[in-house]
């Protein structure tokens, strides 16, 4: 039998009856045992349409031998019992049931994505899975329910917009900064180009104080933990000490790079860590446009995707370049940042607990998310 976290909600109608209705179809499922269900929270809408009513929000606890897509299908026959109508995303609803967690699987498909991708950051899902089912582990936070909330919940907490150059984490950051009146801290130094791109790494000399290690001090600055803020509103910023990391992996020999990670460690002692980490996902055609983009507006013309501008593409806008291997290593990078991410054994000084993964060829949709995901810790 595997334990599940189902989330519930309402903002249609009689929605305690609506909540009600769906633990007592769940109730009489066959292979499906209750063991728990939280008392309703009345929660704003976040993301979605303007002007939906309160949603009442609460979460069940169950048992049960179906397999998780199984449970999902479960799941979908309650909803279109309690008439559940789906014309907008997020929009109003006479119910949802999400599946949050089933037991400690990791699934990641067209149907279904288990862990769900974004209950870390949502208040409104932890509250209640944290009442009836605190000690419940995430698989990929590698903490419980109980901690996750606790993440969500700090004085002053850290928001990470990740993205390798080009994703538009500068953009996104400035967003959700803008929406939430949060402190929004720009890296004072990017990644050195030879990090992804093979046309830079060509003939150049690493410099491995200048190009390295002074880039990661001016970075690890704002993040002092002597010097970090108390108001509620929390820090924004687009980038993430530990990129520094992975981009050596592949273009530091191996003495720089262990030098790196000595110097990584001993900043991190002394910084705050991300709460949540937003990661925005660029496909190789909107990275191929914005090198395209910045190539024709260098700086000062232009600071839309300006983490660009050190590449050899963008600086020099050479028709014979090759944007194609440029792509490449940024893809490269990307991959490599999701995985380390998403790892459930990351270290939990360097790693936030909490991921939203973003697409973010469509910018404007992926600030909008953003800035939900963000909303939704309140």
């Amino acid at each position: 039998m595997a334990r599940c976290l189902i989330g519930c909600g309402s903002n249609q109608g009689r929605r305690r009856d609506h909540l009600d209705r769906a633990v007592e179809l769940l109730r009489f499922m066959p292979g499906v045992a209750i063991l728990a269900v939280s008392r309703p929270r009345e929660t704003r809408p976040i993301g979605g349409p303007a002007g939906q009513p309160a949603f009442l929000n609460s979460a069940c606890l169950l048992e049960t031998d179906l397999p998780p897509h199984d449970v999902l299908s479960m799941l979908a026959a309650v909803e279109n019992t309690l008439h559940r109508e789906r014309d907008e995303r997020w929009g109003p609803r006479t119910i949802d049931l999400d599946l949050l967690l089933y037991d400690d699987a990791v699934i990641d498909s067209e149907q279904l994505s288990l862990p769900h991708p974004r209950m870390t950051t949502r208040r409104f899902v932890l509250e209640p899975c944290a009442e009836i089912a605190p000690d419940f582990m995430h698989p990929l936070a590698g903490c419980t329910v109980k901690a996750l909330l606790a993440n969500i919940l700090q004085p002053h907490p850290h928001v990470a917009v990740v993205g390798v150059p080009g994703a538009g984490a500068p953009e996104v950051a400035a967003a959700v900064a803008d929406a939430t009146l949060a402190r929004l801290v720009h890296a004072p130094a990017h990644l050195p180009p030879q990090a992804f791109d093979p046309q830079a790494a060509n003939g150049h000399a690493v410099a491995w104080e200048g190009d390295w290690l002074r880039p990661l001090v001016d970075c690890a600055a704002p993040l002092a933990t002597a010097a970090w803020p108390r108001d509620p509103h929390g820090t924004v910023v687009d980038f993430w000490l530990e990129s520094f990391l992975l981009a050596a992996e592949d273009s530091l020999p191996a003495p720089e790079r262990e030098r790196l990670r000595g110097e990584h460690a001993k900043l991190a002692a002394t910084t705050v860590p991300p709460t949540v980490a937003i990661l925005l996902v660029a496909s190789p055609e909107a990275l191929e446009e914005r090198i395209a983009f910045r190539s024709r507006r260098p700086p000062p013309q232009s600071d839309i995707f300006a983490d660009l501008q050190t590449t050899s593409t963008a600086v020099a806008g050479d028709p014979g370049t090759d944007v194609t291997a440029t792509v490449r290593g940024l893809l490269h990078l990307q991959e490599k940042i999701a995985c380390r991410l998403r790892a459930p054994d990351r270290n939990a000084k360097f790693g936030p607990k909490s991921l939203v993964v973003i697409p973010s060829d469509d910018l404007g949709q992926a600030a909008l998310d953003a800035v939900a995901a963000v909303e939704a810790m309140a």
